[in-house]
Formats: C-alpha cells, structure tokens, sequence
C-alpha cells in the first residue's frame, strides 16, 4: 500500500477540484483498487488541528513512511524568502515542503502553479512564488536543479490549469504501483505518455488548419475553421492529449470553439505575446503568425502556407456548422 501525502500551496484549489472529478480511475478506485493509503488531502484529510500536526511532522522527520509527497500550487518565498506570506500548521509551507520532499520516495508537482510558478509567477511576483523545480522554462525553483527523491527521481510535473483528472490519477496509479520506473520524462519532467504529442493531435479543426483556413468568430454556431490564425490557438505548440483525451469525456476547448491557451507549458499565461487580449494572433507584417508551430521556421512555413492556401478545397473555404 503507498502512502499518499497532498499538501497545498499558493493555489485556487483546481487541481483538488479536477482531481475529485477523475473517472477513471475515481478517487474511491484508487483507495480501494489500488491500495491507496491517502494520508491526508486537505479536502479530504480526517484528521484536524494537533492530530494533524503530529501526522506531518511524523512524515517530515521519517518516523512514518512516505511513498509520494503531491504538492499543488506555488511555493510562496515571501516576503524576503521567509515564507511567511504562506503559513501552515504553524510553520511557513515552505519549511514542510522541504522537509516533505526530502523524505518522500517520490514527489509529484500537480499543475502549473507546482510545476514552474503558473500565473503567481508571473512579474512582478510580489509573493515570491516558485514551482518545485522549475521556475517557468528555466530549472531550479524551489528545491534546486539536482533534487532528487529518495528514489533517485526528480519531481514529476503534470502541469495544466488545472490539470485533467485522469492525468493526476493514471499518473499516481502507476506510481503506486511500483512502475514509477516506466514513466518517461521529457525534459520538462513531464509524463510523456500524456505530454510528447501537441494538443492539436486528434482537434477536429485540424484539417482547417492544413489548409490554412481560418474561422471568423468563436464558438459552436460558427464555421468550423482553424482558430490559429486569428484567435491566438496554441494548439500546434502545446503539449498535452486535451483532443485524445477528453473533457469530461465529451469536448475540448478547441472542439467548443475556442482556443486553446497552452495552459500545460511554462510560459503560461502568454501575455507578453498577445498584449492587451489571448485571444488574438499576434502576426510579422499583419500575415504571418509571429510564432509558428513547434519544428518550423518562419521562412518554412510562409512557403508551405502559401502552397496549402493554393491547393485549399472549395470545402474548407465554406461555412459549415457544428451539429
């Protein structure tokens, strides 16, 4: 049985939210199935006041075993690296986060804001708010670039915002039962099993996108072209299943006509590259899109535009409406 630790940071409470959600497996599957010893989550932990307090020092110090330490949210160093903008159990969180991950066998980061910072981060980030290990793209964060848990692993990240439940789930599964060695790690220490391929993989907009074809207005009640090259889609730059693995087992954002924001990468929320709105496609010389996607270049893809535009079918050029 793995004991399960969840601590929250600076956070909305999403990824709880998300994680709650899961269907497959269900949070009872896990504890029930999958031999899940959840010691305390703080919308479900039992536990209050000293009894808690006694359950996490018991883990901090290694007196109790602890298997997977899952943090959500930021780390908050403020003000002037005390922590104290962020006080639990009568500590800075900070304080418990670095004893925590030192015991754990494994530590897994749960969404952006525990990945590399999510939207806290962002300048001037006046609570001084970090991921575990990375602090957006660049590596470090708060428990530094050669963390390693008592497996030898560095933290695990499955970003979003908030992240899929079946992602938080599947990925603990298997982690719980002893597989944590399968999982490969891509070099933002995301599962690849859910991160190698882009959110653009299986959108049913995708062969608008082919053709270069673009839509007009959002939603579902409008012609089914690409969102790309208009509102601001991050689809072929982002890395996530979100049109393989669906929302509510129905849907997608780019599937409800609206774009996706590319809420699983570091750089999230892209306000520098879209200034004043996200949902606008930031272009060089009012045409191109000013950043194209991930494995072309600007000189590549203007040819390959402008030959798709040309071998564009009378089809994709007409009004057609989602049923």
């Amino acid at each position: 049985m793995a004991s399960v630790l969840w601590f929250q940071g600076g956070a909305c409470s999403g990824n709880t939210m998300s994680f709650l959600n899961a269907e497959e497996p269900n949070v009872v599957d896990l504890i029930v199935d999958f031999g899940l010893d959840l010691l305390w989550h703080p919308s479900l932990g039992m536990e209050l006041g000293s009894q808690a307090q006694t359950l996490f020092n018991d883990c901090a110090t290694g007196k109790r075993p602890l298997d997977i330490f899952v943090f959500e949210g930021t780390v908050i160093e403020g003000p002037d690296g005390t922590g104290r903008f962020d006080m639990f159990a009568d500590r800075p969180m900070k304080d418990w986060v670095t004893e925590l991950a030192a015991q754990a066998q494994i530590v897994v980061a749960i969404g952006d804001c525990a990945s590399w910072g999510g939207i806290p981060a962002m300048e001037p980030n006046p609570s001084g708010s970090t991921g575990l290990q990375f602090h957006k793209r660049e590596r470090g964060g708060f428990l530094g670039p050669d963390f390693r848990s008592q497996m030898g692993l560095p933290v695990i990240n499955i970003p979003g915002c908030p992240a899929h439940p079946d992602w938080i789930t599947q990925v603990i599964v298997a982690l719980a039962t002893g597989r944590a060695g399968d999982i490969a790690l891509d070099e933002l220490h995301r599962p690849e099993t859910f991160f190698k391929t882009f959110t653009q993989t299986g959108c049913t907009r995708v062969q608008f996108f082919e053709y270069k074809q673009t839509t007009t207005s959002f939603g579902e009640g409008t012609r089914t072209g690409c969102l790309f090259y208009e509102f601001g889609c991050r689809g072929p730059m982002t890395h996530s299943p979100c049109n393989r693995i669906l929302w509510n087992r129905q849907s997608s954002k780019t599937r409800a006509g609206q774009p996706c924001m590319g809420c699983t990468e570091p750089e999230y929320p892209f306000f520098d590259l879209a200034p004043g709105t996200v949902f606008k496609t930031q272009k060089v010389s009012g045409m191109i899109p000013k950043e194209v996607p991930e494995g072309s270049d600007h000189l590549t893809y203007m040819a390959h535009a402008a030959a798709a535009r040309i071998a564009a079918p009378q089809w994709s050029k007409e009004d057609m409406f989602v049923v």
